[in-house]
């Protein structure tokens, strides 16, 4: 789309297509969607997102998605506008559910975007797990973000590194992990299909 924006302004006007020409550039490596190799291995919970993963926290999952009012431990990925957008699967298992809120655009970096931004919260069951153990995957809109696309539906079965959606434009992505669970990454980039987050015990 953006190629064929600025082959037609070209016709009408070289110059102005070379002024548009760095914007074209940059929309299409923001949607690029690169190949990922997926660990194998039981337990493993991996990246859904690309970018930095801020300071760990204890947080209450988004309350709509019936995991219970105890903190858990919250890892969140900001992605900004030079990272892959494309969002990934975490873990083998099955979508419990899903809920869309309206919100506000803070800057996806701040602690308030998980609870006030726009989002799109996801419940995922790991197979042959209980109840207990179900994460939440939440894409969080930004500041520049005004998009949330999310390909899932209720009760499918997914695998670990599959695409699942898109934030457009700088955002974050949270992952609310269950008890127990053992932490391996902390503070440094990641990439969403291939970097280790954590394991089940």
């Amino acid at each position: 789309m953006f190629l064929g924006s600025d082959f037609l302004l070209f016709m009408l006007s070289p110059w102005a297509a070379l002024a548009f020409a760095p914007f074209t550039l940059w929309c299409v490596a923001f949607f690029r969607d690169p190949d990922r190799v997926t660990p194998g291995g039981a337990g493993l919970i991996v990246s859904p997102a690309d970018g930095k993963l801020l300071p760990i926290l204890q947080a209450v999952p988004p309350p709509e998605l019936g995991l219970g009012p105890e903190p858990r431990q919250r890892l969140s990925i900001f992605m900004d506008v030079f990272n892959v957008h494309v969002n990934r699967i975490p873990i083998d298992g099955r979508i419990i559910a899903l809920n869309y809120r309206k919100g506000r655009f803070f800057n996806a970096s701040f602690d308030k975007a998980s609870e006030h931004n726009e989002r799109m919260s996801i419940r995922i069951r790991g197979e042959q797990r209980e109840a207990t153990d179900d994460l939440a995957v939440v894409q969080i809109a930004g500041l520049v973000a005004r998009r949330i696309r999310c390909d899932l539906v209720p009760e499918q079965h997914v695998r670990r590194g599959e695409r699942f959606g898109i934030i457009r434009f700088g955002s974050r992505l949270d992952v609310y992990l269950p008890p127990g669970t053992i932490v391996l990454a902390k503070n440094q980039r990641v990439k969403a299909g291939e970097t280790v987050l954590a394991k089940f015990q």
